[in-house]
């Protein structure tokens, strides 16, 4: 199969010809048809994730058809359309038998801790626990795109910030993660204050249901400014972004106790944001993180985009080929972009 591999991190990935993936005995193979491009593939690449181990392929957000089924496999066959959490549970340890696969205790990730979506085929571990069934009139890009960064945002909104229908939501940085937790939350009836460097960005978080905008700067107040326009603050604030600013900014935007999420990844040099403690006790806020979304709450989600009350195609910004995908990867920080770019044409 071609694949794209790096042989050192922050090293120029190529495109190589490597043996096609087998299944192992409770896993599948799946025929890529689309892979998004993440910010998270781009920290894999420059090092930033001990779990990542050279050489590698990098991708995780993938959709894609079942090319080989495992003898253990009881519910897939080849075939199948299908799509997966970026996070896999190993269906053993006590976080999988509660149901939070998220958090596993010994969790597998394509594009991190195995090699990864930016290539024709990748074998996926555990099927009958991680898989998720795609509807027929769902395209791969689509459901690509919510590999990680929708599914990732709709976990940190609904279930873990716990969003109510007009409470105040500050999403600081509107790429992918934070333009997505935006479309969601206004599908719950929450009222939204979007917060980015970029009018493009911003622009788009408008389309999307942002009804005031704040464009950071060195000159920007962004706390006082989401504080005045929520009349006191954020019930909900996230960080989509993961730097140390914005996770700040996140966490003194919040009203008295008030919720912040972490969504945007802190790995390396980002990874002990300076948090103001006194204002978490002194009025009382939530610091929760959120790391991606178990299988099994997939279907409440589709349900939404089967109605038409979520549609996640309108995140996607172009679509490129696997050639295409090494710029992207290593060019991520240095472009503006709104929205999600994915994978399509594995030629």
């Amino acid at each position: 199969m071609k694949a794209v591999i790096y042989e050192a991190f922050g090293q120029r990935p190529t495109i190589q010809t490597v043996p096609d993936p087998a299944p192992d005995p409770h896993g599948v193979v799946i025929r890529v048809m689309a892979s998004g491009v993440c910010r998270s593939d781009w920290h894999a690449w420059g090092g930033h994730d001990s779990t990542v181990q050279i050489p590698h392929v990098p991708g995780h957000e993938l959709a894609g058809t079942i090319e080989a089924v495992g003898r253990d496999v009881h519910n897939w066959k080849a075939g199948d359309r299908v799509t997966v959490p970026f996070v896999g549970g190993c269906g053993s340890c006590s976080q999988c038998h509660s149901g939070n696969q998220q958090v596993c205790d010994d969790q597998f990730q394509p594009g991190f801790t195995h090699w990864g979506s930016f290539a024709q085929y990748v074998a996926v571990g555990q099927a009958d626990l991680n898989l998720v069934s795609l509807p027929a009139n769902m395209d791969f890009a689509t459901a690509a795109s919510l590999g990680c960064r929708f599914v990732t945002a709709y976990r940190g909104v609904v279930d873990q910030g716990r969003i109510k229908p007009g409470q105040w939501l500050a999403v600081h940085g509107c790429g992918g993660v934070g333009l997505s937790a935006i479309m969601i939350a206004k599908a719950m009836g929450a009222r939204i204050v979007a917060i980015d460097v970029t009018d493009r960005s911003l622009k788009l978080a408008q389309q999307l249901g942002a009804e005031m905008l704040i464009k950071a700067g060195s000159h920007t107040d962004v706390v006082g400014s989401v504080r005045d326009v929520t009349m006191g603050g954020a019930h909900l604030s996230i960080d989509a972004l993961g730097i140390p600013e914005t996770c700040t900014n996140s966490v003194r935007s919040l009203r008295k106790r008030g919720r912040h999420v972490q969504l945007g990844w802190m790995l390396g040099d980002d990874s002990a944001p300076p948090i103001p403690m006194d204002l978490v006790m002194g009025n009382e806020l939530e610091i929760i993180g959120s790391h991606g979304m178990q299988a099994h709450r997939y279907p409440e989600m589709m349900a939404l985009i089967a109605k038409g009350v979520l549609s996640p195609d309108r995140l996607i910004h172009e679509t490129i080929s696997l050639e295409q995908s090494i710029d992207a990867l290593a060019n991520f920080e240095k472009y503006e972009r709104a929205g999600i770019t994915v994978i399509t044409d594995f030629a």
